[in-house]
């Protein structure tokens, strides 16, 4: 059973930024598609960000493309979202999120994903 912990989440100021991780414990992630979700108050867990297990080309949801970045380190069973030029609109609580079946069609939609961390805080003051 695989457990992903974030972390890296805070309160920062517009156009400050933030890097978040997210580690696995109890197996390995090499073989896993992993993503980033994000859901804020009131709102529905949105896609953020997604990257398959060859760590080549990721996808982004529109409002993050251009200002987050996310990578992987499959020897250190991590994943990184790099959050620049934050905006207010970015607060929301971020989920790392993982699965080994994913396909290109049901990348960004949680639904599909089998394993979820308990979230990390991001808040963005104007």
């Amino acid at each position: 059973q695989v457990q992903l912990v974030e972390s890296g989440g805070g309160l920062v100021q517009t156009g400050d930024s933030l890097r978040l991780s997210c580690t696995a414990a109890g197996g390995t992630i090499s073989r896993t598609t992993m993503a980033w979700f994000r859901q804020g108050p009131g709102k529905e867990r949105d896609f953020v960000a997604a990257i398959f297990r060859t760590g080549y080309n990721p996808y982004y949801s529109n409002s993050v493309k251009g200002r987050f970045t996310m990578s992987r380190d499959n020897a250190k069973n991590t994943v990184y979202l790099q959050m620049d030029s934050l905006k207010p609109e970015d607060t929301a609580v971020y989920y790392c999120a993982a699965d080994s079946r994913i396909i290109l069609s049901s990348l960004r939609t949680a639904e599909h994903y089998d394993y979820w961390g308990q979230g990390t805080q991001v808040t963005v003051s104007s």
